[in-house]
């Protein structure tokens, strides 16, 4: 059975699929699908989704690239999300959260001010309430990690990583897997894949961040949770290991990462 770490089902492009997506999935092996939420207006449209499909559960969070029409209501409505959540067994995570210094007018400035204030607020949530997060990472492995010594927060899963080995050794350290998806299938990609290849097999979990990061044979078509086997089956050649086992460690480190993930049955 697999585990993606990482889906926006929410998203605009797999509106009235979100079903036959899941299921699809499901049909594929693919046992869970953690979905972020990425801004105030879509908390109760992940949280919808994993209320209705089986093998979904969700996250809560205000993405990056959400911050510039962003304000502070939007934190205080996050915690009050939170706060009625944490009843339900299928919320496992505060995400998607981070920093994003590649697109241009986010990476300096006030831009990137605001961004670091709403990062350090949603980790000081993540604190409060005992929760791993689903963290961004672009350009801002650095950064991520100066706050993340600061405010010590319950690990979680770096997502999309892109980062040098040092700073993955640094992501591990403070207790997060990191994650590998589509990227890692394109032969040119040498260094998303020699880390695959080589970091500690229990650092690494499986995403598609579907409907993005679509996989070589896929893209530029829509990616789908569905394609897991698929993308787990490249990390495992690329790292001399059968499939079995590599679905079965990727899932354990999930759950490792996702405590509240773990206890869903």
């Amino acid at each position: 059975m697999w585990i993606d770490t990482h889906c926006h089902l929410g998203a605009a492009e797999f509106s009235g699929e979100q079903a036959s997506v899941a299921s699809e999935a499901a049909r594929q092996q693919v046992e869970w699908i953690v979905i972020p939420a990425v801004e105030r207006a879509n908390f109760g449209v992940v949280a919808s989704h994993a209320a209705q499909l089986p093998n979904c559960t969700y996250a809560l969070g205000i993405h990056p690239l959400y911050v510039p029409q962003a304000d502070v209501s939007d934190l205080l409505a996050l915690r009050a999300a939170i706060v009625s959540a944490m009843a339900d067994p299928r919320f496992v995570a505060i995400g998607e959260i981070g920093l994003d210094f590649f697109v241009l007018g986010m990476e300096q400035g006030p831009l990137r001010e605001k961004q670091e204030y709403f990062y350090v607020e949603q980790l000081k949530l993540a604190r409060e309430f005992a929760l791993p997060v689903l963290l961004h990472v672009r350009r801002s492995q650095d950064i991520l990690l100066k706050h993340l010594r600061r405010i010590k927060v319950a690990g979680g899963i770096a997502h999309a990583f892109n980062g040098s080995f040092q700073q993955a050794e640094s992501f591990v350290r403070l207790g997060f897997r990191l994650g590998f998806g589509g990227a890692m299938t394109f032969t040119r990609a040498l260094q998303i894949r020699r880390l695959a290849a080589e970091l500690p097999i229990a650092a690494l979990v499986l995403e598609t961040d579907a409907p993005d990061m679509s996989p070589s044979w896929l893209h530029p078509k829509k990616n789908s949770p569905h394609e897991i086997p698929r993308i787990g089956a490249a990390l495992a050649e690329l790292r001399g290991m059968t499939v079995t086992e590599l679905a079965r460690v990727t899932s354990a480190n999930a759950r490792a990462a996702l405590p509240r993930l773990a206890a869903l049955r």
